[in-house]
């Protein structure tokens, strides 16, 4: 991307709407917006002061396109570093297109995408995962993946990276150092402080790759697989979760014959239902093919909410309790939650009963909601909201998260060197490489097509 052109986009979402804003960066900002700007006082608009905003119209020779408000920042004191104005205009698809056209005539050039952001990292703004974080704040959906761009953006993750490997340069610069002291046999770096920094960046990289796992689903959502037989009201569960009629509820066995999906955030975390297929032998082909599906979505989930009908329970425990076993040889690593449902057409007698011969099991009525809560609190046990909590730098992307497992296996190769007294030339080669993927996380080493990935995912304007 050329970065000495001036360019411009629409920074709001398309369509109509109160208002909309108009990006323009670069070093023509100020000329072309002084050229069709023709402000309500009089002023020059070019000539103003960084961070104002001036009421005037925006012209198009003699002719008036809208009024508008014209916000100035004069670089370096901007979102990209150079000079910005943005054009508040009324929200008229007609208006922005209009005004764009008009800029771009004058010698603007349309924004690709991210390029905004990317003028940002460029200039010095930001590091690559701070921009990254713009990305993934725009695209939060719920409070925790909120609370974890806005950190990530701030500079909390790329700060803690930052220093890591400072302390790791400095000694790295005091090896290659004694490389060229060999025949002294002089030692500039202490190898115990060496070792004790090592321990300490391993145990770094290894707590925030752990936390990859529970950055992923809150970025994403927790997969929450509802399965079952036949009628056992998997559908009337999903709307009583969603608080909406989201699926059909039939007493018909196998209405719902394929999987339909809808998300709600517990506690600041997003959790997607999946309401699948009844289980059961059919010769359906199409009903086939939507328990297919369900086995499916099973192997994908985080959590497998097992639902059975309670009246029947009796009479079916020992279909029950095969489902049940089949699904945890098959999913081990997947937590299972038991619900028994339909405890609104049982007597509170039965209810204890029950309850006394199934302690695990969670007891609830889907189609009069009780029991709800305890199942949405059931789920938040299964996922460590305590370094979300305590605000710890938690990892959502995987492009940092294979650059973390590759710095750490070059750390552990230089402990290993360490350990067997390798020469100083070969541990410069581990520690260089370790450092090598550490620039790559901020951005400090980069290639034009990892920034054309990256920046490629952004919307236009941003």
């Amino acid at each position: 991307m050329p970065t000495q052109e001036t360019i411009i986009a629409l920074a709001t979402p398309s369509g109509t709407g109160a208002i909309a804003v108009i990006r323009i960066s670069g070093r023509e900002s100020f000329d072309l917006a002084a050229k069709h700007f023709r402000s309500v006082s009089g002023k020059n608009i070019g000539a103003q002061k960084s961070h104002t905003i001036h009421l005037g119209h925006i012209v198009d020779g003699e002719k008036v396109l809208d009024e508008v408000l014209a916000s100035l920042f004069r670089g370096p004191h901007s979102y990209t570093g150079e000079d910005v104005v943005e054009i508040s205009c009324h929200g008229s698809p007609y208006i922005q297109q209009e005004i764009i056209q008009l800029f771009i005539r004058s010698g603007c050039r349309m924004a690709q995408a991210g390029e905004f952001t990317l003028r940002a990292f460029l200039n010095g703004k930001m590091d690559l995962s701070q921009a990254e974080a713009v990305a993934d704040l725009i695209s939060s959906e719920n409070a925790a993946s909120h609370r974890i761009a806005m950190q990530q953006m701030r500079g909390g993750f790329s700060n803690e990276i930052k220093r890591l490997r400072e302390e790791l340069l400095n000694f790295a610069s005091l090896i290659e150092l004694e490389l060229d002291f060999t025949e002294e046999d002089v030692e500039f770096a202490n190898r115990q402080q060496f070792d004790q920094l090592l321990a300490r960046i391993q145990l770094v990289l290894k707590r925030l790759i752990d936390s990859f796992a529970l950055g992923n689903v809150i970025k994403n959502g927790i997969p929450v697989a509802i399965v079952g037989e036949p009628n056992v009201g998997k559908s009337t569960l999903l709307n009583a979760l969603l608080s909406e009629e989201r699926a059909i509820v039939s007493d018909i066995p196998g209405t719902t014959r394929d999987t339909i999906e809808d998300e709600i955030s517990l506690d600041g975390i997003g959790f997607r239902f999946i309401d699948t297929a009844g289980i059961r032998e059919t010769q359906d082909l199409v009903e086939g093919m939507g328990i297919q599906r369900t086995f499916e979505k099973i192997a994908k989930a985080q959590v497998i909410l097992y639902l059975i009908d309670l009246p029947n329970f009796r009479e079916q425990d020992k279909a029950f309790q095969s489902e049940i076993e089949k699904l945890q040889l098959n999913y081990p690593e997947t937590p299972l939650i038991v619900v028994a449902n339909k405890v609104d057409v049982l007597d509170d007698q039965d209810l204890q009963q029950i309850g006394l011969e199934m302690p695990e099991v969670l007891l609830l009525s889907a189609k009069n909601k009780t029991g709800i809560e305890e199942l949405k609190s059931k789920l938040l046990e299964y996922v460590a909201t305590g370094a979300l909590r305590n605000n710890e730098t938690i990892v959502t992307n995987s492009r940092h998260y294979n650059a973390l497992l590759k710095a750490l296996e070059e750390i552990e190769k230089v402990q290993w060197g360490m350990k067997n007294e390798i020469t100083g030339d070969l541990l410069a080669i581990d520690i260089r490489q370790a450092l090598y993927h550490f620039g790559e996380i901020t951005g400090e080493i980069s290639s034009d097509d990892l920034l054309g990935n990256i920046f490629a995912n952004f919307c236009i304007g941003k």
